[in-house]
């Protein structure tokens, strides 16, 4: 609880009151029917999409221990085949309904990208997370086979371990180029300003993909890297919003955001290999492949229970960069207009339901960051 405190700790002061808007004052009707009707459809496709995955995974779970009867790769080789099978099934579990993001995309102009090249794009990130699992399955097997009934004690720190491996090399895991020189001396700019060491910053051209805009902090020690998209710089947003986002992603890294949410995995992580190996016991627990098609199910499980966990915290960090920002900044005037353009042009729901932002809001709503730039204009008369 002590650890979970001080990690909660920010620099956005106590008590601080946010003023009452409305969006029907920020924005025009059909500015907010467009938004609205455009996150509605992602809303439930992502519902959707995350049954079909939960009843894939069950299913497999029920059906899967089958397959180590016709295997001959021994028993960690086994779980590992395993393991590949489950990620393949979850990939084509959700085709359809990337295919159904891009056909909406392209309905509200958000990319122009095609189906199959929307499909296949990201194949570093998802060879990482193929590689994640292997490892994490090799490791977890290999402990259950020396310590059957107790291996979640030594694998927690494992698992710790590769999300910290994973998150130093994530910076290279897209391909990017160097930012111009008015950017890099913006970058050294705001670091000096925040206290802390200039970051790597890169571009990334995304705009075969996508039309949205955005950025983000990866990567920390010397892999640090603040990473804008190419969407971002392509004339639609004035020097001083992208200032804006500049400062916002240096200070994930000033504040050591990406080492807090190692921080956080790492007190959840002891909880989540227990109840794997509580919930495997039965299949012969992990030492055994028949476990391995289970214990997916029960990851994705927990991933999805802890969701509103996650995003709490996530937006609390966000929170804290869009404070720190405007401390750099001292623009909150930009603050406005950058997270007014994220409805405008990315078609960001102003206002979403409550149930939503808490399953699938890891930012604060965009009428929840311009009433926070307006009290930050306040504080600071």
């Amino acid at each position: 609880m002590l650890a979970a405190w001080s990690l909660w700790q920010t620099r956005v002061p106590d008590g601080l009151r946010l003023p009452q808007l409305e969006t029907d004052g920020l924005f025009r009707p059909t500015e907010l029917e467009r938004a609205e009707s455009y996150a509605r459809f992602l809303r439930l496709d992502f519902l959707a999409s995350q049954l079909v995955l939960l009843v894939v995974l069950a299913l497999y779970a029920w059906r899967g221990a089958r397959f180590t009867r016709e295997s001959a790769a021994g028993r960690i080789g086994t779980g590992m085949l395993l393991g590949m099978i489950g990620l393949a099934l979850v990939w084509l579990s959700q085709v359809p309904f990337r295919l159904a993001e891009t056909w909406w995309d392209r309905r509200y102009d958000q990319t122009d990208a095609g189906y199959l090249e929307t499909l296949f794009a990201n194949w570093f990130a998802l060879g990482a997370e193929f590689l994640f699992i292997c490892l994490a399955l090799l490791i977890v097997m290999a402990l259950a086979g020396r310590w059957q009934r107790r291996w979640w004690i030594a694998a927690a720190p494992f698992f710790v371990g590769l999300v910290a491996l994973f998150s130093f090399i994530a910076p290279y895991l897209s391909p990017t180029e160097s930012a111009d020189a008015a950017l890099r001396a913006d970058n050294r700019r705001f670091a000096d300003a925040q206290g802390t060491e200039p970051p790597r910053i890169s571009v990334e051209d995304v705009s075969e993909f996508t039309d949205a805009p955005n950025a983000y902090a990866a990567g920390f020690g010397p892999t640090r890297r603040v990473v804008l998209w190419s969407t971002l710089l392509d004339g639609r947003f004035s020097d001083d919003e992208v200032e804006l986002v500049l400062a916002h992603e240096v200070a994930h890294h000033s504040r050591n955001h990406i080492l807090e949410g190692l921080a956080w995995y790492a007190l959840f992580a002891l909880p989540g290999a227990w109840l794997i190996a509580v919930a495997t016991c039965r299949r012969g627990g992990m030492r055994s492949p028949a476990a391995v098609p289970l214990s997916l199910f029960v990851l994705v499980g927990l991933q999805l229970a802890s969701s509103p966990l996650q995003n709490a915290i996530s937006r609390h960090q966000e929170e804290e960069a869009d404070w720190v920002a405007l401390q750099t900044t001292r623009d909150p005037g930009a603050a406005k207009q950058l997270f007014e353009k994220f409805t405008t042009l990315a078609l960001s729901d102003p206002d979403p339901p409550a149930w939503s932002e808490q399953l699938l809001g890891s930012h604060p709503s965009v009428l929840e960051r311009i009433e926070f730039a307006e009290a930050w204009r306040t504080r600071s008369r």
